[in-house]
């Protein structure tokens, strides 16, 4: 039979991170998820209209990079294409059809993109 328990508090630390067993306030776990790439490398363009009332956006999924960078390419698409838009789980999402201005961006950044979808 296996042990299931762990310690999630202690009255020298206070609470503490289930996956390190540091203290809450010296804890890393989460700047560290961060910083990790969220995509695979692998970069896909395409266009979806579901779940938004028949409005189309572009969703570039595939990116390997952090938090950050990914604003900031999504403010470089956004200018470039001159709409709205959002970064959501790793994933940026343009408002309206610019699939072929978001490839041309990509590939002028040297990022190798691929449209996808019909």
């Amino acid at each position: 039979m296996t042990n299931n328990s762990r310690t999630v508090f202690s009255t020298d630390k206070g609470r503490l991170c289930p996956a390190c067993l540091k203290a809450t306030a010296e804890c890393s776990c989460k700047a560290q998820a961060a910083a990790r790439p969220a995509g695979d490398g692998n970069v896909k363009v395409r266009r979806e209209t579901k779940g938004r009332k028949g409005k189309g956006v572009c969703l570039i999924e595939g990116l390997a990079m952090n938090a950050a960078e990914l604003e900031a390419l999504a403010k470089q698409l956004k200018t470039r294409c001159g709409s709205g838009g959002a970064v959501k789980n790793g994933i940026i999402e343009i408002q309206g059809d610019h699939r072929p201005a978001i490839i041309d961006l990509l590939k002028s950044k040297g990022i190798a993109a691929k449209l996808a979808g019909g």
